[in-house]
């Protein structure tokens, strides 16, 4: 009977502990500049978090190095609930199958929710001589080698997010890396590359003014900020998806509890016409998730990644 008491007492303990969380303001370490993606999609929720628990989440930009900077900060801090991370796809998913890091993203963090995923589109000239997806693929696929096609740098998520497309599509034509997402997707305006897969946050606009024509989203779904453009996997029939992602997540041996109800305060934030509305105008689709399916999530992105990379054969810079 004691050891029973002695249980209740301590999961008691932990959920007026979850409860009485937060009780002073909580940081939120964006590891990039202030404006970037990452950074805009988690004030937003921070904002929302503030006015919910009743204390500041206050963002920290920690930028450098990719995003691992501010990742290592967070995987090396008090495991309280007072620090949290702006987690994305590049410093989590994509880094650690690319270089040596100093924190491991699957032991080192303690998964929250996702609260992002981030659409990109296949865009050519609008001159291009391909009326839908299909076309596309068929005549890229007829000309190995003649073709050509853009990204914001070799290993972001643009290149990879391409080279996953030529791969499935069986295309095969010459990476041509920018320095970011603008100059790349000018020179696909101005017919200098023959293509480019960006985020619909940087091509949208360009999408629907005429200078670029879309054949199609890289997300299963069409995405809110182009809801005209069909998913590639739609147009082609091919089995393909692909989004960046953002989401919220701690450092290792946060309670449960806490984790927990931050999960279910994102959960309720996110499903809100506002939150949908806010996020289409940046071009991303709002997402939600529990601790437990964020990290089977970043599991399975993780060895996707690492796929890409080595069927590539793509080296960091």
């Amino acid at each position: 009977m004691r050891i029973v008491a002695a249980v209740v007492g301590v999961v008691l303990a932990s959920g007026a502990f979850a409860q009485a969380y937060p009780s002073r303001p909580v940081k939120v370490v964006v590891p990039w500049p202030p404006g970037q993606a990452t950074d805009i999609a988690a004030r937003v929720v921070a904002d929302k978090l503030q006015a919910a628990l009743g204390q500041p989440f206050v963002a920290d930009n920690r930028p450098g190095a990719g995003g691992s900077i501010g990742t290592d900060v967070v995987a090396k801090s008090a495991p309280d609930g007072y620090t949290l991370l702006a987690a994305s796809s590049g410093p989590i998913s994509i880094m650690p199958n690319l270089q040596k890091i100093p924190y491991d993203p699957l032991k080192d963090l303690a998964p929250v929710s996702l609260i992002a995923a981030v659409p990109f589109v296949l865009t050519t000239h609008p001159s291009f001589p391909a009326a839908d997806a299909r076309a596309f693929v068929a005549l890229v696929k007829a000309n190995p080698g003649k073709f050509t096609f853009a990204s914001s740098g070799t290993a972001a998520t643009a290149h990879l997010f391409a080279e996953l497309f030529n791969s499935v599509a069986g295309l095969q034509a010459r990476h041509v890396p920018y320095k970011g997402s603008a100059p790349a997707l000018t020179d696909v305006m101005n017919g200098q590359v023959t293509y480019a897969v960006e985020t619909v946050a940087a091509a949208g606009s360009h999408v629907k003014s005429g200078r670029l024509k879309a054949f199609g989203v890289t997300t299963l779904r069409r995405a809110g900020a182009l809801p005209e453009v069909p998913s590639l996997a739609e147009a082609t029939g091919l089995s393909y998806e692909a989004a960046a992602w953002v989401g919220y997540a701690a450092p290792p041996g946060t309670p449960r509890e806490i984790r927990e109800r931050l999960s279910s305060e994102i959960r309720k934030i996110m499903t809100s016409d506002e939150m949908r509305e806010r996020y289409v105008a940046l071009g991303m689709d709002t997402a939600s998730s529990t601790p437990d399916e964020m990290a089977a999530f970043m599991r399975r992105e993780q060895e996707r990644y690492g796929n890409i990379i080595r069927n590539a054969n793509i080296k960091a810079e």
